[in-house]
């Protein structure tokens, strides 16, 4: 009795989070081709759920050869902490665009449910602190005395939330890393930004061809009020449990290829190339995103996770 209680308040708590976020405008947050290994940097209900301590680093320099092109790192650490259900995560991503950057610092809490054989639902929460900062160095200023382009810092708190179904076949989620609209502006408030939240629909599902082919189809859409639906489409094929080689489309925006290598039980490395289909296209060399993830204590010891994701 007192278990099923606990369920239905953490329930009750997340979903109250998860309705309370406002409306939402202009896609601002960082982007991942590979966002099917990197689900935890969006949905903080994804802690804990692969079983293990898993460290995952991302590096992403888009439209190469363009000045000013965002840059990213992002580094993530999740694990189940041995109390039945709960996971918690840390994450750090640093993003630099131009002559801003930001950076966040975020802790991730999740609860699993255990719905029926191999289905569970996982609530979570995210928490944390987002820092922006302006370096005008960086620009090419004709009036060195305008006041408004001084060294701008500004600090805002992160709160999100997200739900995660899954079982060893498929998955689902719904998140929104952060849900608070934090408006910033100078003491004269010459010069203001908004950051809006984000709304996360993610997906997979496992196809097991033959004993050394799996084919995994994956989407990812991203919808904020005030610009237009992004949609990711991606296949990959996992080949004797050791090379994944895939496909992903970005809806009017690029054609990606992925590949990766499961170098051991508990180290994979992932790497794509994105060609730009837009104009912007025609001024770049495209980008490129590299991906490092080491586990412990992997939930079948001595086999690769067979859901890879």
């Amino acid at each position: 009795m007192t278990s099923k209680k606990t369920n239905i308040s953490v329930l009750v708590l997340v979903l109250s989070l998860f309705f309370m976020a406002p409306t939402m405008e202009a896609q601002q947050e960082s982007q991942y081709t590979q966002y099917m290994y990197n689900t935890i940097s969006i949905n903080p209900a994804y802690a804990g759920s692969r079983e293990s301590l898993s460290m995952l680093g991302v590096y992403r320099s888009q439209w190469v050869g363009l000045d000013g092109a965002p840059e990213t790192l992002n580094f993530s650490a999740h694990s189940p902490i041995g109390i039945k259900g709960v996971g918690v995560g840390l994450g750090f991503t640093s993003d630099k665009i131009g002559p801003t950057s930001e950076d966040i610092l975020s802790l991730d809490f999740s609860y699993t449910i255990n719905l029926a054989n191999n289905l569970k639902l996982a609530l979570g929460v995210k928490g944390g602190i987002s820092m922006w900062n302006l370096d005008p160095t960086k620009l090419n200023i004709q009036n060195q005395n305008d006041i408004t382009l001084n060294q701008k810092d500004y600090s805002s708190p992160i709160i999100g939330s997200g739900l995660y179904l899954y079982s060893e076949k498929w998955y689902v989620g719904l998140s929104t890393p952060n849900f608070l609209e934090t408006k910033h502006y100078d003491d004269i408030q010459a010069s203001t930004f908004t950051e809006k939240a984000h709304l996360y629909l993610i997906g997979g599902y496992i196809f097991e061809m033959n004993p050394r082919l799996k084919l995994k189809p994956a989407f990812l859409v991203k919808s904020v009020t005030g610009s237009p639906l992004a949609l990711d489409l991606s296949l990959n094929a996992l080949i004797n449990n050791g090379l994944t080689l895939g496909l992903s489309y970005r809806l009017d925006a690029a054609v990606s290829a992925l590949a990766g290598f499961q170098l051991t039980d508990t180290i994979m490395i992932g790497y794509t190339y994105d060609y730009d289909t837009t104009e912007l296209g025609n001024y770049n060399d495209g980008s490129h995103e590299i991906l490092l993830r080491f586990e412990l204590g992997t939930r079948r010891r001595g086999i690769v996770n067979p859901r890879f994701f």
